[in-house]
């Protein structure tokens, strides 16, 4: 017995010993703490951004004091690992240099603006709705695929935060929330496609002209930041012809979470319109004439059968 109790003695009094079990005692703490901070806040803030902000702020804080209470903990221990940290951690480093890249792609986002939650955004060949930033994975509520234009698919999709280094990456929100979008309207050659033109001139001033207002301050902003050239923001309606018919492309902006809705409502008002006049005005569709030469027909007999 004496001696168990000399062994669980010398076990306490070993300093390493007592330092492990300290910092075991005060992560719980910080952990409880940052959990408790979160929670307590999130009742007061309404806003669904400022709240997940506020929690990422506080998480943050939280690493920061875990770093800071190790180090104040392990402080008389840190130059006598310097050399074996520094052994280990060259194997580390190429061991898990993915997710060294990944942590430094999530300083990049959080620095480099390179989006923010929020912003829809084209990644790793992933298209949606950025709904979180980790330390090494990008959380995006995925459009597109299966699912016709800007709806959601249901599915979230994690991406790793090297990629921005690796490919492209395309916001749609950032600084200039409009795209340009355009519809295709053909009438036959027969048709007064002056009479067209003003119809679909007077749709599109009257269903897409607000977003051109609001383009405009958005350009001038754009204008200022970057070297770019004037656009043409106003809707815009361009004619061309073929063989077929002729064609008014229409050519307007608009934001970017109201693309599909507002390709809906254009078309709705061009075909109730055009309607209207359509003993002046006729869509042209395509067609194909099949024309055979008069070839002699050649009768097949079938085989007589074997008795």
């Amino acid at each position: 017995m004496d001696f168990l109790s000399k062994g669980i003695g010398d076990f306490l009094r070993n300093p390493w010993i007592i330092k492990f079990i300290v910092a075991f005692i005060g992560l719980l703490i910080l952990r409880g703490l940052v959990s408790l901070t979160q929670r307590s806040l999130s009742r007061y803030i309404a806003d669904n951004e400022t709240r997940y902000r506020v929690r990422k702020l506080i998480t943050l804080f939280g690493y920061f004091f875990v770093i800071l209470f190790l180090a104040i903990v392990f402080k008389d221990r840190l130059g006598g690992l310097t050399v074996a940290v520094g052994v280990a951690g060259a194997g580390v480093a190429f061991a898990l240099q993915e997710v060294i890249v990944s942590v430094a792609g999530w300083v990049a986002i959080i620095f480099a603006n390179f989006y923010s939650t929020g912003d829809r955004v084209q990644l790793g060949g992933i298209q949606g709705d950025v709904i979180d930033i980790g330390v090494l994975r990008t959380t995006i509520m995925e459009m597109g695929d299966w699912i016709g234009a800007d709806q959601y698919t249901g599915r979230i999709v994690r991406v790793a935060n090297s990629f921005v280094f690796k490919e492209p990456v395309f916001n749609y929100s950032v600084d200039f929330p409009f795209i340009w979008d355009e519809i295709k309207v053909p009438v036959t050659h027969t048709s007064d496609y002056v009479l067209a033109r003003g119809i679909l001139e007077k749709v599109m001033t009257e269903v897409v002209q607000d977003y051109a207002t609001e383009a405009k301050k958005s350009w001038r902003e754009v204008a200022k930041k970057y070297r770019v050239e004037e656009a043409m923001i106003d809707p815009t309606i361009w004619l061309a012809f073929n063989d077929n018919w002729i064609e008014l492309s229409l050519r307007y902006v608009v934001d970017i979470r109201q693309r599909r809705s507002t390709r809906h409502r254009l078309s709705t008002r061009i075909l109730e319109e055009l309607d209207k006049v359509s003993d002046r005005v006729s869509i042209a569709s395509a067609t194909m004439q099949i024309i055979h030469p008069d070839l002699p027909v050649v009768k097949r007999t079938a085989p007589k059968s074997l008795p």
